[in-house]
């Protein structure tokens, strides 16, 4: 396959990419190295796919006017996935523009691309923050999502509201898929995993929200990536063309467009993942309890029904596996011990 990965240099392209790669695949990524997080570690995930055979780096911005145009005719990708985004829950408090530029402003360019490009499938990144302010878990993905609580959430919403609209106008087989709390190797240094272990090493307390009480799905990298690859192949068909797989299915009565769940299932307090995380370092953490923070949920739980009548797994990493695999990898890429 000929594959457009937006994001590339992002933590979740990075690793969708070198797994397209491993298979053999054509992979143009698109990255623009904003500066939200080090932009190091962004250029060091696009040198080592830059090393393996089969992948084009593109750098650019999404809002760039005709810039998607022009690389869409160019690399002709006959699937394109869209993980550029300005991630960040609490980051939207203090720079909602930079959501609005790419959240919304870029997503409509990639959206008016694919229309005048058409592509076999189009898969688009959003999160369990679109559920918002619901209560009932766990998040089913048939659920209303109405009340985003951050700008971030309101942006992933609108995204997919837009999405929905292009895939019944002009035909585009469309899945849009809501991460829950994904963690790894190579992740971002703005996540909970991330700050807490560089604090831990440096003896520095750590803040610790709802006196870690509170829960997360926290999601495996190479689980997420096994089902997003999985998810490339199944292409929602156009109305009234192909049987739902099942009663859980989101399939639109009006356009060739799922919602889709990514996450295991199986909630973990933030407190146990910080006690996994003080085995897997051999250091106790100083925490500071904290309320938690607006815009912020109590908890976090996908449910899995459709995910695994679409591609026959979920994930199901325990975070004391993949926590001591994130160490691993933290040490040997910071030389800390």
């Amino acid at each position: 396959m000929r594959v457009l990965v937006t994001g590339s240099a992002g933590f979740i392209g990075y690793h969708l990419c070198r797994r397209l790669l491993a298979e053999g695949h054509a992979v143009t990524g698109l990255d623009a190295f904003s500066d939200y997080y080090d932009v190091g570690l962004k250029r060091a995930r696009h040198a080592d796919l830059a090393a393996l055979p089969g992948f084009t780096p593109v750098e650019g911005r999404l809002e760039t006017p005709g810039l998607l145009g022009d690389l869409l005719r160019q690399a002709a990708p006959e699937i394109v996935v869209h993980l550029a985004a300005q991630a960040g829950v609490r980051y939207s408090l203090e720079n909602p523009q930079a959501y609005a530029d790419s959240n919304l402003i870029g997503s409509f360019n990639l959206l008016e691309a694919v229309r005048a490009n058409p592509v076999r499938h189009l898969l688009l990144a959003s999160t369990s923050s679109a559920y918002g302010g619901n209560t009932a878990l766990p998040f089913r993905e048939t659920d209303r999502a109405v009340s985003p609580l951050t700008f971030y959430a309101a942006t992933k919403l609108a995204m997919e509201a837009m999405a929905h609209s292009y895939s019944h106008l002009f035909g585009i087989p469309t899945t849009a898929f809501r991460f829950f709390t994904v963690y790894g190797p190579w992740g971002r240094p703005d996540m909970a995993l991330f700050l807490f272990t560089r604090k831990i090493l440096a003896g520095e307390p750590i803040e610790v929200f709802a006196g870690g009480a509170a829960e997360r799905d926290f999601t495996y990298i190479d689980d997420l990536v096994e089902a997003v690859r999985r998810l490339v192949d199944v292409a929602p068909p156009l109305p009234g063309r192909g049987d739902p797989v099942g009663p859980e299915d989101t399939l639109s009565p009006s356009a060739p467009y799922r919602l889709v769940n990514i996450g295991g299932g199986r909630p973990v307090r933030v407190d146990a993942m910080i006690d996994a995380l003080e085995r897997a370092l051999g250091r106790p953490a100083e925490r500071i309890l904290k309320p938690l923070p607006p815009g912020d949920v109590p908890r976090t739980q996908a449910s899995t029904d459709l995910l695994r009548h679409l591609v026959g797994a979920v994930p199901e990493t325990p975070i004391e596996v993949g926590i001591p695999a994130f160490v691993t990898w933290y040490r040997d890429y910071y030389g800390t011990r």
